[in-house]
């Protein structure tokens, strides 16, 4: 299929409803146009690569040429006595993917589901959730270098994850396009409800005997009390990290801060909890204009209408430097700025 270039308005393709317009941008949605995309990213100077819209700040004009991932398909591959090895291409919607691999009985990502975004963007920014990193389900990743103009396979080790990082999310905006994510699900099922958010939810009380799909109802229960539907108030989730400092400086915070939040981590260093952070710094339901905080979760901010990137950016931008002058803490937001060299 030959690529259709043309200009396409964006504010319904990001969950943030940012004002934006890109006036050169196609859809990818095969690998036969691989050679033919390689061909038109260098012929600009920039190019950014778009998923699902959810973990992006998007300008109110783009510049360079803008790739959309909209490529689908979800197949079994392979499978050993220990785990079955999914393989989804990247344009997939993540929530339904997890769903689509609950209803196959294909389990161990229930915990990861309701998160925005794609198949192709959840490696990139080795996203979690209640208790379950990607890093520990995935297998493989196959991506494009727009450089070189071949496909790569990445293994696990291969794409070097950290703490909401990659590779990938360390890598110049626009030489990699990820095309499809293989996963090893495990065919011994172990329930990961230990999370502090999970304990206690209604629905994972009183099920009996426990079962994957109890755990999928219980994290989409949770989300949707503590999160806004970006299709009701724009927002890209959580935009902080939870920042990680070491262990004096834990004890420095939480001899002045009784009450910090904050989780042990094995080397010894210490989780800190953002939203507490923002939430007693005073930010929880401010609002200034078209943006602000979250009135019932300090980490997101939300679009009440008509905001721009520049708009966001001086509220996290605020928010920051308030943080930093109370507890010596850095913030740094999870989305990614749209454009940026």
């Amino acid at each position: 299929m030959s690529l259709e270039v043309q200009s396409k308005e964006l504010s319904s393709m990001n969950t943030l409803g940012l004002r934006s317009v890109a006036p050169t941008y196609v859809d990818y949605v095969d690998d036969e146009q691989l050679p033919e995309l390689t061909d038109l990213v260098r012929q600009h100077d920039q190019t950014f690569v778009l998923g699902g819209g959810s973990n992006v700040v998007l300008p109110e004009q783009m510049p360079g040429l803008m790739v959309h991932v909209a490529t689908r398909g979800i197949a079994l591959v392979d499978e050993t006595p220990r785990h079955w090895f999914i393989e989804a291409q990247a344009g997939e919607n993540w929530h339904e993917f997890v769903r689509a691999c609950l209803d196959q009985g294909w389990v161990g990502l229930e915990n990861l589901a309701l998160i925005p975004g794609t198949v192709g963007a959840s490696p990139v920014q080795n996203i979690g959730a209640y208790g379950v990193e990607l890093e520990t389900r995935l297998e493989q990743v196959s991506a494009w270098d727009f450089h070189e103009g071949r496909l790569q396979v990445f293994s696990r080790d291969a794409c070097n994850f950290a703490y909401r990082d990659s590779f990938f999310k360390r890598q110049p905006q626009g030489r990699w396009l990820i095309t499809k994510v293989c996963f090893a699900l495990p065919r011994q099922w172990e329930p990961r409800i230990d999370y502090p958010d999970l304990v206690g939810c209604r629905a994972l009380e009183a099920k009996g005997l426990l079962q994957p799909q109890h755990v999928f109802d219980a994290v989409c229960e949770v989300r949707r009390n503590k999160l806004p539907d970006p299709a009701v108030l724009g927002n890209a989730g959580s935009f902080f990290k939870n920042p990680v400092v070491d262990a004096v400086q834990y004890q420095h915070i939480k001899a002045i801060n009784p009450g910090l939040v904050a989780y042990e981590q094995a080397d010894g260093t210490w989780k800190l909890a953002a939203g507490w952070l923002i939430d007693k710094a005073g930010w929880k339901g401010f609002r200034d204009g078209p943006v602000g905080v979250h009135d019932r979760q300090a980490l997101v901010l939300v679009n009440y209408g008509g905001a721009t990137a520049d708009d966001i950016q001086a509220l996290a931008g605020r928010i920051c430097e308030d943080v930093f002058a109370k507890y010596g803490v850095a913030l740094e937001q999870e989305p990614v700025r749209a454009g940026l060299t």
